[in-house]
């Protein structure tokens, strides 16, 4: 950090009031990247070609599907470059706000640096713990019969944790890089025209969403293509392709496992450098939001950049990741309990829709078009009916997609007409998808009679906007849980009723049916993704457009931006906790399928009045309000030293506020960034460590009274805080 922001010596405000102190002493890139950039054009060239050769060889040997998946990637990677070349081809305005945007882009790398520096170390130490777990425990039956001795199971979930924990860093750095560079030229665009503005933030968060989906889906592929062509699946005296998405398990934790303290040392970073410039700035000194003179502005625009787009994408990625893997595993289940001679579609499926993601969600990305001559002041438009627009596209799209893929992948002779129930399971959750939009939006926009009454609350006092606050939020789950119960219950009967039965002649299909529907509900992740990473770019944008001093009317189009983003960020929130409600039902299933196969004994039923379960449920619910009251204390911690901080600067230095000195920004970014960091360990370690801590007790407990089912235990806790915790991160 520059000596003259740790001094304080910067000369009169007024001689230079738009210069703005770098927040790392030399330019970050990652290692991964660092590698690649160092080396020639011509040999990265030719490793790509083979690295693309040897993907599609690995593709082509196990299935067309997957080929179809790999290509469908690789354009949307391909698209994700011109997008980026698009942005970055724009202006970034006057001096004074690239220097705004390069104090932002300095902090935010260098908290992804420090923070992802932990995380990796972190992700090597319980690499080498999984190492030893699974080189000493039992093998399945199926193992067994494959020949797959223990290590080689240790070393297949090792290097897929690894990977896993690899692509959910890597889709948290993009989101990042975007966003830091899109922000100015948002700002720079408002200057011009509104219409403008939204199609480059639009743009730029399609890049990130493109890149964080292309990623999951791919990387799930490679290991699904690799494993089945290095272990010869299906051949004589091998594994069958049934057993295989069990191997993946690991990939999902390792990107579970990244996203969580992601998510942690982000949200506690922007929530709390938020909270103290606003209390200080806003309430104590009665200064605008973003106003050059609080020194922690530029830590709160660094939090939207490592909260909202660093931490989304690794949370995003690694939702879809362990969506994808879980509903295999069901499809797999299904089809060796029905007897399918080729359950290749039935497993692939969740990877096709996902594909098909990419590619709707493209077409609803660039259906957001700038004004034809963007010279001309054009009205302003309302950007959430822009953005609505797309979306209606997207969906759309989404419903002919789903139903040909069904048709494609999950016809089977054994059912004929089972497909049709499927693709209605789809419908039902695309429906429950684009009703939580709604509903979040409802709640949350600006424009509706909630969002309304709370304002007018805020006339009477703090107090009445407090309780005002309360009620509403507590009131805006009931909408939501008696959508996701109806869709839950569709879902499985459809699957129920889809005529594909087991040996014994049971219906089998309820479970792949809540699959299909969370599927569904994915369909259109990209693009969902996309609005939210629209929030923080426009977010960003109006703090440049602040601190620089921008006209007011420029002022006006980033404030309307702003707000519209500040929904969408909530509309992703609510979509993300809606597919975590029905994930938690696959979750759930998928993880006692495993254990089954490990334990050698089948789970059939979990009866709620055994109180060994009630317990486990009661563990699982009570560690979300423990995870979220040490998250929150965290953010109330750190935000009392950043108001402290300014306090002491407008004290120490009364010229700020007439813009004759200059704030200290570093310190504040000091102090959250080193906070954020801390304060993550204790509530990210109870998540990891509780449930070892009830399966380890449950176990000694077993010991002592003879009672074989410490499992169930485990399996309810895990599942109720693997749905619990993902709904506060998100």
């Amino acid at each position: 950090m520059d000596d003259d922001v740790e001094s304080g010596a910067l000369g009169p405000y007024q001689d230079k009031p738009r210069t703005f102190p770098n927040m790392r002493s030399k330019s970050y890139t990652p290692l991964i990247f660092r590698i690649f950039m160092g080396i020639n054009v011509r040999v990265l060239f030719v490793l790509l070609l083979l690295g693309l050769g040897a993907v599609f060889y690995v593709g082509a040997r196990t299935s067309p599907i997957l080929v179809f998946v790999f290509s469908v990637c690789i354009i949307s990677f391909l698209l994700s470059v011109y997008l980026t070349k698009w942005v970055l081809a724009k202006d970034e305005g006057p001096p004074e706000m690239v220097q705004i945007s390069d104090a932002i882009r300095d902090g935010a790398e260098g908290f992804f640096r420090t923070q992802y520096g932990t995380i990796s170390k972190m992700a090597m130490l319980l690499a080498l713990v999984i190492l030893n777990i699974y080189l000493f425990r039992s093998t399945t039956p199926q193992q067994e019969s494959s020949g797959i001795g223990r290590s080689t199971s240790a070393c297949i979930t090792v290097a897929a944790f690894l990977l896993g924990a690899l692509c959910s860093g890597i889709a948290g750095y993009v989101g990042m890089w975007v966003s830091v560079r899109a922000n100015v030229r948002v700002s720079s665009a408002a200057r011009r025209s509104a219409r403008e503005a939204l199609q480059i933030a639009v743009r730029a968060g399609g890049f990130s969403a493109l890149v964080v989906v292309g990623m999951a889906v791919v990387g799930v592929a490679i290991l699904y293509a690799t494993f089945y062509v290095w272990l010869g699946v299906d051949s004589t005296g091998s594994m069958k392709v049934t057993d295989l998405p069990l191997l993946l398990v690991g990939y999902g934790f390792g990107a579970s496992f990244v996203a969580l303290f992601a998510q942690l040392g982000g949200g506690i970073y922007t929530k709390a450098a938020d909270v103290g410039a606003d209390l200080v700035g806003k309430v104590e000194q009665g200064i605008p939001e973003d106003d050059p003179r609080n020194p922690a502005v530029i830590a709160d625009l660094v939090g939207d950049n490592v909260g909202d787009c660093a931490a989304r994408g690794a949370d995003l990625f690694e939702s879809i990741a362990a969506e994808i893997i879980s509903a295999m595993i069901l499809g797999g289940t299904m089809a060796q309990r029905c007897k399918i001679e080729d359950p290749s579609g039935f497993i692939l499926f969740p990877l096709v829709i996902h594909s098909f993601d990419l590619v709707i969600s493209s077409v609803g990305i660039f259906s957001i078009r700038g004004t034809r001559d963007s010279g001309v002041k054009s009205p302003v438009e309302d950007p959430m009916a822009i953005l609505q627009k797309g979306y209606s596209i997207t969906i759309i799209l989404a419903v002919l997609t789903f139903g040909l893929s069904t048709r494609w992948l999950l016809y089977t002779e054994q059912a004929p007409s089972a497909w049709i129930n499927f693709a209605l399971c789809g419908l039902v959750g695309i429906m429950t998808a684009y009703v939580f939009v709604w509903i979040t939006k409802y709640y949350t926009d600006y424009k509706h009679e909630p969002v309304r009454t709370l304002a007018l609350s805020s006339s009477t006092g703090h107090g009445t906007n407090i309780i005002a606050g309360v009620s509403l939020g507590l009131e805006s789950t009931a909408l939501p849980v008696i959508v996701i119960s109806i869709s839950i219950v569709s879902a499985f009967w459809l699957g129920q009723t889809s005529g594909l039965v087991d040996e014994t002649g049971n219906p089998t299909g309820g479970l792949f049916g809540t699959a299909v529907a969370t599927m569904g509900m994915l369909s259109t992740a990209a693009y969902v993704l996309t609005m939210d990473m629209f929030g923080p770019i426009a977010d960003n944008a109006g703090g440049i457009v602040e601190m620089s001093q921008q006209p007011e009317s420029v002022r006006e189009i980033t404030d309307l931006l702003d707000a519209v983003g500040n929904t969408t960020k909530a509309t992703t929130k609510g979509f993300a906790i809606g597919s975590a409600a029905l994930a938690s039902f696959l979750l759930f299933s998928a993880y006692m399928d495993e254990v089954s196969a490990f334990a050698h004994e089948s789970f059939k039923q979990v009866d709620i009045a055994i109180p060994e379960v009630f317990v486990g449920g009661l563990l699982g619910s009570m560690l979300i309000f423990l995870f979220s009251a040490w998250a929150c204390s965290a953010v109330g911690r750190t935000a009392q030293e950043v108001v402290n901080e300014v306090r002491r600067q407008f004290i120490e230095r009364p010229g700020i506020m007439d813009y004759k000195e200059k704030p200290d920004y570093g310190r504040c970014v000091a102090i959250v960034a080193s906070a954020s960091l801390r304060e993550m360990i204790k509530p990210g370690a109870l998540a990891i460590v509780s449930p070892i801590a009830v399966g380890g007790l449950s176990a000694l407990c077993s010991l002592a009274f003879c009672h074989a089912q410490e499992k169930i235990v485990v399996i309810v806790a895990l599942a109720v805080m693997e749905h619990h915790v993902f709904a506060f991160q998100w």
